[in-house]
């Protein structure tokens, strides 16, 4: 991936992300938590300085290793990552967009705190109806980042998955099969933004990923610790930031 560069905001703004002129990086990692954005901030980046404060959905763009990035909260689910999105990249250029989150495990061989690359994301959601398709569109991650992403996984050792995530608009079904219908058909996990941001991605011929960390196990009942997870985050976090 060529070195991102920073985007001019300078009279750029919408009703959702006004930057007062502080460059957006061309290249951003999306978590869903706003805070979590701001710790990666504080953590990582050189120089960071926060481009939007509006509904406190924090943005902060700095440098990593002498390499521009950005990185905002989207908050939860479809309409909201779609929502951040769409200005991100129609409004203020954003070429490479990856977000960073928890999933929880619908496989019996993934494991809490293992990695996965989303190679594609199946959804029960509606947001694809707009776009009027005479048919299905297969929702997939750039395989540019995708390919990054997994070497960069592998020299670190990490252990790491990928294939078809499912995101969806329900956190709790009344259908108490749900889950077992979703794994019958070989998806890793689920979670709640992806398909939203692969669907922009495409619309609009730019770069997205998504890299999660497994912080539940939904057929076992498992769930990861706060600490642990703070913990377990961060490796994917260093991958995420490695594709800058």
């Amino acid at each position: 991936m060529t070195t991102p560069k920073l985007l001019d905001t300078t009279d750029k703004s919408t009703a959702h992300i006004k930057p007062d002129g502080v460059p957006i990086a061309e290249t951003i990692l999306l978590p869903g938590d706003p805070l979590r954005a701001k710790f990666i901030a504080q953590t990582y980046l050189d120089d960071a300085k926060c481009f939007n404060e509006v509904r406190n959905m924090l943005g902060f763009t700095g440098t990593y290793q002498g390499t521009p990035i950005s990185v905002m909260g989207t908050g939860m689910g479809i309409p909201s990552i779609s929502l951040y999105t769409w200005e991100l990249i129609h409004v203020f250029g954003v070429k490479n967009l990856i977000r960073v989150g928890s999933c929880g495990a619908l496989q019996e061989d993934i494991e809490l705190y293992d990695v996965v690359l989303a190679q594609g994301a199946s959804t029960d959601s509606n947001y694809l109806e707009q776009f009027a398709l005479p048919g299905n569109l297969a929702l997939l991650s750039s395989f540019r980042l995708l390919e990054a992403a997994k070497r960069i996984a592998d020299d670190k050792g990490q252990r790491t998955h990928v294939g078809n995530v499912l995101s969806s608009d329900i956190f709790y079904s009344a259908d108490e099969q749900y889950n077992q219908k979703w794994a019958q058909m070989g998806v890793l996990t689920v979670e709640m933004e992806a398909a939203g941001l692969f669907a922009n991605a495409a619309a609009a011929g730019v770069d997205a990923l998504a890299i999660f960390t497994v912080s539940d196990h939904l057929l076992r009942g498992q769930h990861a610790s706060t600490e642990e997870r703070q913990t377990a985050f961060t490796q994917m976090i260093e991958i995420a930031l490695g594709l800058a």
